[in-house]
């Protein structure tokens, strides 16, 4: 079908007067509303008004503009349908042929600071939705854009063809329409559901809108096919790419394991992850002594890994950092001479951490079934006076190195031991079937690292079932003990811990990591 007239009602006018402007010279009669009519009358592009049309006014303070039978009976009329066509004639409708509209900018507008919910409202579009999906729904007869990128394309196809666009590209734009329009409804729904004083993070039904961001060279393996993906309602960058060659699915999936690690602390500190399992983190007020403490746990494992910080890397942390191999670098912020240092290896990935950074809410699973979704284990541990359940109390400096080892025992694979000073680990054990063997790995791997163990404490992520593993870190050098409790030999452990006398806090949480 040859196009001969037009719809336009954009909220995004970006190359709109120039599209506008080249359909008006191919004798392409257009129809607009408020803003976008004003806007192409100031360019002097020929235009009529959606009530010359309709015959009826805006009203509402142009809350309803659109919603007429002259514009949907436009749209909506199949040309092949001789009754369809005998109505429009009989009502005195016109065929709208080409139809280019997106919407009010309700995701830029709940994203501003301060924003109220009135505002919010306002920004639901109502007519343009409307338009679009009839617009899509007749696509056999009707072109619908509503991404400004397809202009060219469209214009391209329309002089090519002598006023028509082919039935493969309307289809596509037709598909790009319902998704579109997905997005924006999802978006709405989130955003009520995000103001119900009774939100319930796993609802009865949950809908994900997701938008590629990129095509990944691989997955976690060469074979394996990766993309990455973001919600349609994220519109702050949390990562910024600095330096260095694309980002693999594991460079990804490391990189949230090492901030998610880091979001734990506000005292200086660094955080070396690899396959997802810290080998090592210290904290201390100079940067670079954080880092140093972190390094020393285990100088074999960095080899490779991704290296975090909370703070801006300065100069002389970067230029100890810069001397090992590392796949990435994450802060908040880069001192000039850091970057200048650091962007001199072309591979090296250096990422900024934005300031607006936060975790998704749930996590995401996929089983034969379909899908396992949980919240994320953001809970924190308070130490009270009555978490102690032995005889001695931890000292201050015990109590702050207990503290410190149950914050990164919570982001290792379980099962996990750790091993600590007050403000640096001293040796990690990871994702072993026994609770031993991992407080074994966690000494040998001090004990490789030249770290003693003596006057330590150790972080167990969940309960110690029998008093065997309690036994092996007070062999270690371990003082004192903090662990979730809950086991039905608590008793037979507490015994253990009094008769040789370490403190042991419970806090009542595990943090299995699988």
């Amino acid at each position: 079908m040859k196009i001969k007239r037009a719809l336009i009602s954009v909220s995004d006018k970006t190359g709109i007067v120039d599209f506008a402007r080249e359909l008006s010279k191919l004798d392409i009669e257009i129809i607009s509303t408020g803003g976008t009519f004003s806007l192409l009358q100031k360019n002097k592009i020929s235009v009529k008004l959606v009530s010359e049309l309709t015959g009826s006014p805006e009203i509402l303070e142009g809350r309803v503009k659109t919603l007429h039978p002259k514009i949907h009976g436009g749209i909506l009329a199949l040309r092949n349908n001789t009754s369809h066509m005998d109505e429009l004639i009989e009502n005195k409708i016109l065929p709208i042929d080409l139809v280019v509209v997106n919407l009010y900018p309700f995701v830029e507008t709940i994203s501003k600071e301060k924003v109220t919910h009135e505002e919010a409202i306002e920004q639901i579009d109502i007519g343009g939705p409307t338009m679009l999906r009839a617009a899509a729904k007749n696509y056999h007869f009707v072109t619908v854009i509503v991404n400004p990128i397809r202009y060219d394309e469209v214009l391209k196809e329309i002089k090519k063809s002598g006023g028509q666009v082919q039935h493969e590209l309307k289809y596509k734009l037709a598909q790009e329409v319902f998704e579109y329009t997905s997005n924006y409804d999802i978006a709405i729904a989130e955003y009520f559901q995000s103001k119900n004083n009774k939100y319930d993070l796993l609802p009865n039904s949950i809908s994900l809108q997701l938008n590629k961001l990129r095509d990944l060279r691989y997955g976690e393996n060469p074979h394996q096919v990766a993309a990455v993906y973001t919600s349609s309602t994220q519109t702050k960058e949390n990562i910024k790419q600095l330096h260095g060659k694309e980002l693999s699915y594991n460079n990804l999936i490391d990189a949230e394991a090492a901030i998610e690690l880091l979001s734990e602390f506000d005292e200086p500190t660094s955080v070396i992850i690899k396959h997802m399992n810290p080998c090592g983190v210290g904290s201390n007020k100079v940067l670079l002594n954080a880092y140093k403490k972190a390094f020393a746990t285990d100088t074999k494992s960095p080899f490779g890994g991704i290296i975090a910080f909370n703070k801006t890397l300065d100069i002389e942390t970067a230029t100890l950092v810069d001397k090992i191999f590392s796949e990435i670098i994450i802060a908040p912020s880069f001192s000039k001479e850091a970057l200048h240092l650091l962007t001199k290896k072309k591979d090296r990935r250096l990422l900024e951490i934005s300031k607006y950074f936060t975790s998704p809410k749930i996590e995401i699973k996929t089983i034969a079934e379909g899908f396992i979704i949980q919240t994320k284990d953001s809970k924190t541990f308070e130490f009270k006076n009555d978490s102690v359940v032995t005889k001695r109390k931890p000292t201050k400096d015990e109590l702050a190195g207990l503290i410190f080892a149950y914050k990164i025992a919570k982001h290792v694979k379980s099962n996990a031991i750790v091993y600590t000073s007050k403000d640096r680990t001293l040796g990690i054990g990871a994702g072993q079937m026994s609770r031993v063997d991992s407080s074994k790995i966690a000494v040998q791997k001090a004990n490789e690292s030249g770290l003693s163990l003596k006057g330590s404490v150790v972080a167990s992520d969940a309960f110690f079932p029998f008093a065997d593993g309690l036994i092996e870190a007070i062999k270690a050098g371990a003082t004192a003990v903090i662990q979730p409790g809950g086991s039905i030999r608590d008793n037979e452990v507490i015994k253990a811990a009094d008769e040789n006398n370490i403190a042991m806090v419970f806090t009542g949480t595990r943090h299995f990591k699988h």
